[in-house]
């Protein structure tokens, strides 16, 4: 759907540099997403994996993040497979929702209530990010904690059209919980994509 050099706002790889592959196609149906232009796979021209590669190696940063829409809906192996082979280190963001596909050095799985994650990605994941909508998140987000590996790390992040209101709450869980960590959308705040 698109491509771009930037700096990872969120999570775990926050404020290092990345080449972000956005693929289209997903049907998740997040009501809050930010990029439902990304859901419909047939709207963006399909793009040769070498040009991919070709785009991400043509910057300094050698990590490649891999976004959507949600992004296993596609079979990822070859993609993954020619990004290593370049040199370029590999992350994905997901929902979880799809079977794990290809060689990853990081695994962020963001659940979604609209279609949950299998348990056998979220037992992959490096790095859960659970979104806070409303104060049910929490409950949920610690139901899914409970799905992943002893050393995942677990993040919070406030919806971005709810920060001012779920902020507070998130820092005041994070201070009575504190395996748990707080993301921010800093490119949002820095105006980066």
């Amino acid at each position: 759907m698109e491509h771009f050099y930037t700096i990872q706002g969120e999570g775990y790889n926050t404020g290092r540099a990345a080449y972000f592959l956005r693929l289209g196609g997903c049907d998740v149906g997040c009501v809050w997403c930010d990029v439902k232009e990304s859901w419909d796979a047939e709207a963006h021209p399909r793009v040769a994996i070498a040009d991919m590669v070709a785009a991400v190696t043509s910057y300094p940063g050698r990590n490649a993040v891999i976004t959507g829409g949600e992004p296993l809906m596609h079979d990822l192996t070859q993609l993954t497979s020619a990004l290593k082979e370049a040199g370029c280190q590999t992350w994905i963001e997901t929902s979880g929702a799809y079977p794990l596909s290809g060689q990853w050095d990081w695994i962020c799985v963001s659940p979604k209530k609209f279609k949950a994650p299998l348990l056998q990605v979220l037992a992959e994941a490096h790095e859960l990010k659970v979104v806070v909508f409303n104060k049910s998140d929490f409950k949920w987000a610690e139901e899914h904690a409970a799905q992943v590996g002893d050393n995942c790390r677990l993040y919070l992040q406030p919806e971005w059209s709810k920060a001012a209101a779920m902020t507070p709450l998130i820092i005041d869980y994070v201070k009575a919980n504190p395996r748990w960590q707080v993301s921010l959308q800093t490119h949002k705040y820095l105006d980066i994509p």
